[in-house]
């Protein structure tokens, strides 16, 4: 018999391990939903250490570069990591390239939702607002309805709650994760800068 597993069990041991919500979904799964198992699992496979490691400092690193063939787009991004060895790896340097093409691509206006200005988020939370009040619903469900909207503005605007450009079944954060947990410390995305030729 197939046991169903529940969005806030994927949620509990997400927030618990810091591994993507597909990974949680399936070491729920193959754990028959058993929670601590479903842990296990994703610390044998090197996914929940990273979350362990993310109070280690990062302080070496790379800063990484792109200009879109026609000369129109460049990013400049700063990504850390603990130790000039881990710096020079190929697992890295690849990361750190992956990241600038991706933000080059898909233009995120902050690294992580707290980056985001309080004055960015209450301008869409005035939008949302008036959209869920013209769309005829109750007014019980408009707080629901913008919160919904606001979550999907931060997967399109966010770096690290962005899908990865070059593969979407992940985002940015998951990735930066997958790697962390592929060499063993903390990486930390910075900073970047994105300049469109004629952008003020």
């Amino acid at each position: 018999m197939a046991v169903t597993i529940s969005a806030k069990d994927v949620a509990e041991l997400r927030a618990r391990t810091g591994a993507g919500m597909m990974d949680c979904r399936n070491a729920l799964a193959e754990a028959g939903g058993d929670m601590q198992k479903a842990i296990d699992i994703l610390r044998a496979k090197g996914i929940a250490k990273a979350e362990k490691r993310a109070g280690r400092g990062a302080s070496e690193g790379l800063i990484g570069s792109y200009v879109h063939f026609n000369g129109k787009v460049g990013v400049l991004v700063e990504v850390n990591c603990e130790t000039d060895f881990v710096a020079r790896t190929e697992e890295f340097k690849a990361l750190v390239r992956d990241l600038a093409l991706h933000i080059a691509s898909a233009d995120p206006i902050a690294v992580r939702i707290e980056d985001v200005p309080q004055e960015v988020i209450e301008r869409e939370r005035a939008i949302y607002r008036q959209q869920a009040a013209e769309s005829g619903k109750p007014e019980a469900v408009w707080d629901k309805i913008v919160e919904g909207k606001l979550k999907k503005f931060y997967s399109e605007r966010v770096l690290l709650e962005q899908p990865f450009v070059k593969d979407d079944s992940q985002t940015v954060g998951e990735l930066v994760k997958s790697v962390s947990g592929k060499v063993g410390e903390n990486i930390v995305v910075r900073r970047f800068v994105r300049f469109a030729l004629g952008e003020a």
